[in-house]
């Protein structure tokens, strides 16, 4: 079959994203059989001719749209980015009558809500690698649906659960030369490269369990050796494990860092770290491999709100990971979430000195904590009556502890205003 596949994230929130799970799950459509073409919305700034220019080109049987972001998670100025996907979908619509499956991190969180907001044909809940090749066979061959896991269709709900459940090294690694021709020459690109999956540290806010599931998963050190080398030698040398936790666990990490650093493959990288699982001999195996920032997801400095968050780490362990990171020439980024369960006036102080104690490169903070379906953080705002049980969340909804409205905006301000290297 011919198959479109879209990419229409089109907001660099952070950092300027590439699609690396439609480009596996491309490859692994490729694998298939079928002829695939990955379209990147990117930087376009008219995605209309884009499109239609790509439909007319490749006449596609079936078109995948990958639904990445569905808000910013600004409180204050919320906005929701699922109003331009909905246009990528009409755009689809009007240019040809290939059916239209919904698939990626945003759309699954929401698989029912989104699917029906963006009046998509079918939605895969999970990971796409397996689940749509085997769609696309059942679609070829007029067979039954129902069995390709995390199946979404209007008005039905879930055909199967969705599984993440398949052993990495069993999945496609990402193909360099799916990557537009623009981010070889891109300062600003970090390729996106996963070494593991999922994550068990249930973080009460945490959406990642709806995505990847709560058992990790880790490739083989020297698959994700052979992956990062294909990079290199198409011409990337900037990389971003986005794994939820890369020094979980901690054995694996050290391998991999071995493995990166006997490789001698001259890249450098950056890593998400879970405080309290952090120590010198990892770091310093980090720095030798290439690492050269590492970003500190701490949420607070509050003994107490780290426990309401469901935080394995005391603030003190934020401190010794800040400092063996500093010795070791890794640049520090931290993220902290203010107004969560438990948050008072004296807890958000508390919480901007010791961020202002660890002088970190760079801090990003949020002011009050987005809601996301099927978490602990969804059910204690339906207990606070922040949210009713019918509510979808697909529309932004935050919790901002009591007592902190009007108050937390303007203080978080007043603090960043001597500090540019605090950010929101």
């Amino acid at each position: 079959m011919r198959v479109l596949l879209i990419s229409a994230n089109t907001e660099a929130i952070n950092m300027v994203p590439m699609p690396l799970g439609l480009n596996c799950v491309a490859v692994a459509t490729r694998a298939a059989g079928h002829e695939v073409e990955l379209l990147d919305l990117m930087g376009a700034k008219d995605s209309g001719p884009v499109i239609r220019a790509a439909v007319e080109r490749l006449q596609p049987q079936v078109i995948g749209v990958s639904v990445r972001n569905i808000d910013d998670q600004n409180m204050e100025e919320s906005r929701l980015l699922l109003p331009p996907v909905r246009d990528v979908i009409a755009c689809c619509r009007s240019a040809s009558t290939a059916p239209i499956v919904l698939g990626g991190a945003g759309y699954s969180m929401y698989p029912e809500a989104a699917l029906q907001y963006l009046q998509a044909d079918l939605g895969i809940h999970g990971e796409g690698e397996v689940a749509f090749p085997a769609l696309l066979d059942r679609i070829q061959r007029g067979a039954d649906l129902s069995g390709v896991p995390g199946l979404y269709a209007p008005d039905i709900g879930a055909k199967n659960r969705c599984r993440n459940d398949a052993p990495l090294d069993t999945l496609p690694l990402p193909d360099p030369a799916l990557w537009p021709a623009t981010s070889r020459t891109d300062p600003e690109i970090w390729v996106p490269f996963q070494a593991r999956r999922g994550c068990p540290m249930n973080c009460s806010y945490c959406s990642t369990a709806a995505v990847e599931g709560t058992t990790i998963r880790t490739r083989l050190p020297e698959a994700v050796v052979h992956g990062i080398a294909q990079q290199v030698e198409a011409g990337f040398d900037h990389f971003y494990f986005v794994d939820n936790v890369f020094n979980i666990p901690p054995s694996y990490a050290k391998a991999l860092c071995a493995a990166l650093k006997d490789a001698g493959l001259g890249i450098r990288w950056r890593c998400i770290l879970y405080p309290g699982q952090i120590d010198e001999e990892l770091v310093q195996g980090m720095a030798e491999a290439g690492c050269v920032e590492a970003s500190l997801g701490f949420e607070s400095g509050c003994e107490q709100i780290l426990r309401n968050l469901n935080k394995k780490f005391k603030p003190s362990a934020v401190v010794a990971a800040s400092e063996m990171l500093a010795r070791h020439g890794i640049r520090r980024f931290g993220f902290m979430l203010l107004g969560g369960p438990g948050e008072t006036r004296e807890t958000v102080k508390e919480s901007l000195a010791f961020a202002d104690s660890l002088q970190l490169d760079l801090l990003r903070l949020t002011a009050g904590i987005r809601i996301y379906p099927d978490t602990a953080l969804a059910n204690t705002a339906e207990q606070d009556g922040f949210i009713s049980p019918e509510d979808d969340l697909l529309t932004p909804r935050f919790y901002l502890a009591r007592g902190l409205e009007g108050w937390l905006g303007p203080t978080v301000r007043e603090w960043m205003a001597d500090r540019p290297h605090w950010v929101t």
